[in-house]
């Protein structure tokens, strides 16, 4: 079979669990034959060998089973990184760039901030900031060591010094720093949310968030003010349906400033909380 008509059939099979059958079909067969995307355009008329056609096939039957392209291929693209992934981390998603874009919008060129990043994953949100900012110091932590080992080898291929990966749970393993800025993606999906079916090849833990979808939120609502210096800011990547209990769950534990911003979709998406310096029990002049 030519390329070309590789291609058209594997669309047309991809149609219904795909938003993106042609360029799936362009990446598995890709990958199946071990060239760039741009050979497939260059040469439509190659014929597929029989070793190169079971590959594909192959592929193609993981993608048909709900499978995440990224999965298939490894990889996926995050603020202009190619980043490893696995089933021991979330798929980077576009509408987590606002939280980015957030945190460099806060977040001087020209001084040494001190960030922290929970729950890193595949280290995205953290990578991404250490490379536009590389006078600060990103931590980021995370409760799966897997996830952490895809993490630190991003770190690596990046060429980022200035990021360092802790294994726990939270804001437990840096209870003894203090931080100018925590960026998060939690879990925020109810246990029962249908949706996790579709999203099943993907880390459980790293979705789900008990019966409303906030308990996780709830953690980091009351224990991110105690590492942040005084008027240092919180940010939490959450579901579009839940900006109003968001904000009612920082309200509540005392945080000021609390304003939620939307993804380039118009959903809202990342609340930005302030720590007031009487949140955490006591006072400063100390400034961020």
């Amino acid at each position: 079979m030519r390329l070309d008509a590789a291609i058209a059939s594997a669309t047309a099979r991809l149609g219904d669990a795909s938003e993106s059958a042609r360029l799936d079909a362009e990446i598995l067969l890709s990958k199946s034959i071990d060239m760039p995307r741009t050979y497939l355009f260059a040469h439509p008329e190659d014929e597929l060998d029989p070793a190169a056609m079971q590959r594909f096939e192959t592929l193609l039957a993981r993608r048909l089973d709900g499978e995440p392209i990224a999965y298939i291929t490894g990889k996926r693209e995050f603020w202009s990184h190619e980043l490893q992934v696995s089933p021991a981390t979330l798929v980077p998603r576009p509408e987590t760039e606002v939280l980015v874009d957030l945190a460099l919008r806060a977040i001087p060129s020209d001084e040494n901030w001190q960030i922290l990043d929970l729950g890193t994953g595949s280290g995205a949100i953290a990578i991404a900031i250490a490379s536009e900012r590389p006078l600060c110091d990103i931590t980021a932590t995370d409760i799966s060591a897997d996830a952490l080992a895809i993490a630190a080898g991003n770190a690596r291929d990046t060429s980022l010094a200035n990021v360092e990966f802790i294994e726990g749970r939270w804001t437990e393993p840096v209870q003894d720093r203090l931080f100018h800025l925590i960026v998060s993606n939690p879990p925020y999906v109810s246990d029962d949310d249908e949706a996790l079916d579709a999203l099943r090849f993907e880390p459980r833990s790293a979705l789900a968030s008990g019966a409303d979808g906030l308990d996780d939120i709830r953690v980091l609502a009351a224990d991110c003010a105690v590492i942040l210096k005084p008027g240092g800011c919180l940010m939490l990547e959450h579901g579009e349906s839940q900006q109003a209990a968001v904000a009612g769950l920082l309200a509540d534990s005392g945080w000021a400033n609390i304003a939620c911003h939307n993804d380039l979709a118009g959903r809202p998406r990342v609340t930005v909380a302030r720590r007031n310096v009487t949140q955490a029990g006591y006072q400063s002049s100390e400034t961020p």
